[in-house]
This record gives structure tokens, C-alpha cells and sequence, in this order.
């Protein structure tokens, strides 16, 4: 069983490594990969110092100047280092060298060049990663993603896409990715599962294979994906020697619309739930978790809400990754009877609207004809709520004609 991050508490608040902030139950940290494990307990009579300080230098310190008599001041000249006096606070700093045509300037400073792991080489600033908040829209389907307000970075991934059937009906396909964090990676397991799932679908569908089939494939695909990840051990550990060599691990769900069908598929705790578009008719939860409350209730152990309150209960029991159990990949195929809204996401956002009457109230009354205003709204929703997990939400409007019928039918 593959427990998430929040399963274990550590005293830690800030990585030793780079002094970002550290989640409870951070294995390994975010930002820079640094082994918290490794982490020794800090000594009781000397302050913490932070990995990459020059200790020597803090070990023997040099001669201590007597402080002045009050109101005597006198400046070094400037350069001067003698006994560590301070540079001549009237000297004026040589500007940064002006980066090439081409080359990614800082966002603080405007004026370093960031470098391939983000920061500034003038001002060390951290820059904002592309995958924070990212949102896209795509004829009828839109999804957006945004990194939270507790985690170091966005370990989600969606893609959205549409394609036509052989015999010219178009077929809508979105796909939502939730990297698990406690294994190495998480943020490229999810690109990778996301990308490889999708590119099987626009690949398969209009040849003709049944949808269903096609996601069962389009998850597999993924699984590969992953799977190939792990055979890459050098690149954990090109930064640091303390990174987590655990394989890259990340959950999938995804949802399909074609030929009148709505076509679902998932491994582990991410999430879809179909919202009518008359709010009268009843809403519901289309997938069932592979996680540790879900087993406990199939096995009628424990009531939905006993299972839900458990520390364990978001300790997922299947997922994408090398070291996952046998790959079971869940589909179920729906033939709605009304006009409606898939709602496709990530446990970030289902943790503030756990129930389908929740998700229901959540999703704005508009988002059958403004899916990605209903998009960012869900995505607002779960930041007001604390944000404590990245947040991803694609929103799939289904139209129907006037004749229909119940559920087509599942397997997995």
C-alpha cells in the first residue's frame, strides 16, 4: 500500500537542503529532492544550519571588533576587508550582466538569468514554474490546474483533446493525473502518464476501437510510461545523493465522450462525478477509489464515514508506477439520459466536495455553457477551502438527445 504524504508526521517545518517550507509526512522534499530521512537529529545546544552553509566558516570565526564608542563611525575604504569591515554602503553595485536575446530573465530582479533548475544567477530568486497554474480550453472541454497553497510545487497533470470517430462524430477525451508524492518524481509521472494516455486515445479512436477498450489501452499506455521512468536512476540522483529512488508513482482518471456514450476510466483515488445539468435530478460519484477507506467499506469493516475520518484513509492502494501491484484498470461505460457536466479531478479538489450533493453545489450553475469559468470556480472552491493539495478539475459538458437510457456498463 502506497501511503501518501500526509501519513507519517515529521518535526521538520523547512528542508534542511533549501529551506522550503515542508509538508507533514514530507519523505523527501519537493523543492530539492533532499532525503528527509537522512535528516539527524539537531544538536540542543547549537543552532540548526542549513545544508550548503560554509560550517568551516561558522567553526572559527575570525577576530571580533570591539564595538565604538558612541557616536564614533568610520567607513572602510572601499574593497577594504580587512578585520571584515563592511563595503562602503555609498558604492554603487555593478549591474548584472545583461542576459542573451533568447534567455529566461528573472521575474525579481529583471535583469539575472535563470537558471536550468529555476533560480536567479544574480538574485537567487525561485521562479514561478510553468506548472503552477495552467488552464486551456478546448471547444466545450476545459480544465485547470493549480499547484495549492501548501505544496512546493504542481505534482498534477491534465490534457484535454478531440478527435472524430471513423464515421465523423467527434469524440471528447480529458485526462487528469495526480502525482503521488511520497515517490520520487511525482510531478513527471504525471506528465508522462498524462501524455501517454492521451496520445492512445487520439490514436485509437478513430481507427475504430470501441471507447471503452480504449481507455482500458490508454491507461496501460500510461502505465508503460511510468514504468519507464524508473529506469532512469541517474537522473534522481544527479542533484543530490540524498534524493528518494523510489519508483515515480502517479494516480489517472479520465473521462471520454463519444457516440452518446460517456466512457470512464481511473487507477487509484482521483475522481468523476456527473452533475445534471437540471440541478433537480440527483448527481453522483461515477468511480470508486483504490485506496484504503474504499477496501474498508467493500468489506463492510467500516460505515463510508468511519473509513473517511481514518488517518489511513487516503492511503491509495493502486497507482501508476513500477512498484504498484498488478495494474487493474477500472473502465465503466454510461449512456445518460439528460444534459450534464463530468466533473474529472484530483483528490485536492474532492477533499472540499467529497459527496456528489457537494461537488453539485460547488460546480457553478452556468458550467454546462462556461466550462472553464466552472473549472477555475471548483479550483477557487478548493483554495478557500485551505488548499492544502494541488488542485486539478477538467470539466466534460455532455449533450444528449432526447431518447436515452440508463448505465451501458462497466468493468474492472
Amino acid at each position: 500500500m502506497k501511503m501518501s504524504q500526509n501519513d507519517q508526521e515529521t518535526a521538520l517545518s523547512r528542508c534542511p537542503g533549501c529551506q522550503e517550507p515542508l509538508e507533514p509526512g514530507d519523505l523527501f522534499c519537493g523543492a530539492c529532492g533532499y532525503d528527509l530521512s537522512a535528516v539527524p537529529e539537531p544538536p540542543q545546544d547549537h543552532p540548526t544550519i542549513a545544508m550548503g552553509t560554509a560550517v568551516a566558516a561558522l567553526a572559527e570565526p575570525g577576530p571580533v571588533a570591539a564595538p565604538a564608542a558612541s557616536g564614533d563611525f568610520e567607513l572602510a575604504a572601499p574593497g577594504a576587508a580587512a578585520g571584515g569591515a563592511a563595503p562602503d554602503p555609498r558604492a554603487v553595485p555593478e549591474p548584472a550582466p545583461t542576459p542573451p536575446a533568447g534567455t529566461k530573465v528573472c521575474v525579481a530582479c529583471r535583469a539575472g538569468r535563470v537558471d536550468l533548475d529555476g533560480y536567479c544567477e544574480n538574485c537567487g530568486h525561485a521562479q514561478p514554474r510553468e506548472r503552477d497554474h495552467m488552464e486551456q480550453e478546448l471547444g466545450s472541454v476545459a480544465a485547470v490546474t493549480d499547484r495549492g497553497l501548501r505544496h512546493h510545487r504542481n505534482e498534477d497533470s491534465f490534457a484535454i483533446s478531440t478527435t472524430a470517430l471513423p464515421d465523423g462524430t467527434p469524440a471528447v477525451v480529458a485526462i487528469v493525473c495526480d502525482g503521488v508524492s511520497s515517490a520520487s518524481r511525482p510531478d513527471e509521472a504525471s506528465a508522462a502518464a498524462t501524455t501517454a494516455a492521451n496520445e492512445s486515445l487520439l490514436e485509437s479512436l478513430p481507427r475504430g476501437t470501441h471507447p471503452q477498450q480504449a481507455m482500458h489501452e490508454a491507461i496501460v499506455a500510461a502505465a508503460e510510461s511510468v514504468n519507464r521512468l524508473a529506469q532512469e536512476p541517474g537522473k534522481a540522483a544527479e542533484r543530490d545523493p540524498h534524493r528518494q529512488q523510489n519508483a515515480p508513482a502517479c494516480t489517472l482518471v479520465g473521462a471520454i465522450m463519444a457516440n452518446g456514450l460517456l466512457i470512464v476510466g481511473w487507477v487509484g483515488d482521483s475522481r468523476v462525478y456527473w452533475v445534471p445539468e437540471d440541478r433537480s435530478s440527483p448527481p453522483a460519484r461515477l468511480t470508486e477509489d483504490d485506496s484504503w477507506a474504499a477496501q474498508m467499506v467493500a468489506a463492510g469493516l467500516m460505515s463510508e464515514a468511519e473509513a473517511y475520518a481514518d488517518e489511513r484513509a487516503h492511503a491509495i492502494t493502486g497507482w501508476l508506477g513500477a512498484d504498484s501491484y498488478e495494474l487493474e484498470p477500472h473502465t465503466a461505460s454510461f449512456k445518460p439520459d439528460r444534459p450534464g457536466v463530468a466533473v474529472i479531478c484530483t483528490d485536492g479538489l474532492w477533499n472540499y466536495a467529497e459527496s456528489a450533493a457537494e461537488m453539485s453545489a460547488a460546480l457553478p450553475a452556468d458550467a454546462y455553457e462556461r466550462p472553464l469559468h466552472g473549472a477555475q470556480v471548483l479550483v477557487g472552491h478548493a483554495l478557500d477551502g485551505g488548499g492544502h493539495d494541488n488542485v486539478t478539475v477538467a470539466l466534460l459538458p455532455f449533450a444528449v438527445p432526447a431518447q436515452g437510457a440508463g448505465s451501458a456498463g462497466s468493468d474492472g
